[in-house]
Order: C-alpha cells, then sequence, then structure tokens
C-alpha cells in the first residue's frame, strides 16, 4: 500500500520511482520492496519529505 502511494504521488508530480531513489541515493530497488515490507521511520520521512507531502499521506492517514 506505502508504494502504491507513493508511486501514485511521484506519478502526479512526474517523477520516477528510480528517480526517488537516486536522488535520495536509496540502493536501486529498495521503493518497490516497500510493497511487501515496512520502511523505516527515516527513510519513508526522507521520500515524503522528497515529494512535499506528509508521512501520514503516505501511509494512507492523510
Amino acid at each position: 500500500m506505502i508504494y502504491n502511494t507513493i508511486k501514485d504521488v511521484a506519478t502526479n508530480q512526474g517523477i520516477s520511482i528510480y528517480r526517488i531513489e537516486k536522488d535520495l541515493e536509496f540502493p536501486n530497488g529498495l521503493i518497490s520492496k516497500w510493497n511487501k515490507s515496512t520502511p523505516s521511520a527515516s527513510n519513508l520521512a526522507k521520500v515524503a519529505k522528497y515529494l512535499g507531502v506528509t508521512t501520514e499521506k503516505l501511509l494512507g492517514d492523510g
């Protein structure tokens, strides 16, 4: 669910998941793994800040 939300927000902004991972210096494929696992709070916060949204939005609570 988190992955799909990130993908939707990023797509609406014209940003690819690959670009997010590259800009945040995450390993390639890390965000897609969040489809089956939970990201660390710090990594989720980095992605939220990068996309200009709250972590709550990415968690589906906002």
